[in-house]
């Protein structure tokens, strides 16, 4: 038996890093995974891998920032696997790595075009999916800097702010309907981003991981499968009087 067998789960951000691990652990414990990304052929190719190794996926192309997208899309997914029990919100853009006087109000947009308003529109959309079902859980991914600040990317920081508070207002709201809405941070995770940005860091490759490790008192990045396995937990009925909980997957970050 799987921790989350017969359930539908749509994870957003699903092609690559944190999302990737999340659609392919929900699938080897008994999900059909929906990964629903803007990265056709990584995606295409994480749905494929998990169908070739039993398991029961398929490729969304759904961009979060336009409602009529979601709308559309997660009722296609629902038409054709009669629910959706599961809505994980990982798909999320960095942006602009200067200091807020600098930031103009396109970057500022673009952050929470995706960061937030994607979150709001998938919540808002499958909600009465979820409703018909007679109960969900939504997973939302925001960041230890939902919770701490610290002086880089700004909006990004203010963006998974936001999305820590809508989880809860969303907790609140929809707990009588056994829909529950957790929030999920983690510290530095080993990703495609994280790479990106230490190829491109001043301070070199080797340096910027140094530092990325010293930050963190268990002594090194998280990987993908960290975050994933914590998701797993908050999507399954082991979870069933959790809701409006952060859960903190950081290394140690925010203990500090």
């Amino acid at each position: 038996m799987g921790r989350v067998d017969h359930k539908v789960a749509v994870v957003t951000g699903g092609a690559l890093g944190i999302g990737k691990a999340i659609c392919e652990l929900l699938a080897r414990e008994g999900a059909v995974v929906a990964v629903a990304d803007i990265l056709d052929a990584p995606g295409q190719a994480v749905a494929q891998a998990i169908n070739q190794q039993g398991g029961q996926a398929s490729y969304w192309p759904m961009d979060v920032s336009r409602e009529a997208d979601v709308q559309r899309t997660l009722a296609a997914i629902a038409a054709r696997y009669g629910a959706i029990h599961i809505l994980v919100n990982n798909a999320g853009v960095a942006g602009a790595d200067k200091p807020p006087h600098e930031i103009t109000e396109a970057e500022f947009d673009a952050i929470f075009a995706v960061d937030v308003k994607g979150v709001f529109f998938c919540t808002k959309h499958v909600i009465p999916i979820m409703r018909a079902a007679g109960a969900g859980s939504i997973v939302n991914l925001s960041s230890i800097y939902g919770l701490v600040g610290s002086a880089d990317i700004p909006p990004y920081h203010a963006a998974k702010g936001a999305v820590r508070l809508m989880t809860k207002t969303d907790a609140m709201y929809y707990a009588k309907d056994k829909i529950r809405v957790n929030s999920v941070h983690p510290g530095t995770i080993m990703t495609e981003l994280v790479e990106e940005m230490a190829r491109n860091s001043p301070e070199g490759y080797e340096e910027y991981m140094k530092g990325r490790s010293r930050i963190h008192p268990i002594g090194h990045p998280g990987e993908p499968l960290d975050v994933a396995y914590g998701v797993l937990y908050l999507a399954s009925d082991e979870a069933k009087f959790v809701t409006g909980a952060e859960l903190v997957i950081d290394g140690g970050y925010t203990a500090q």
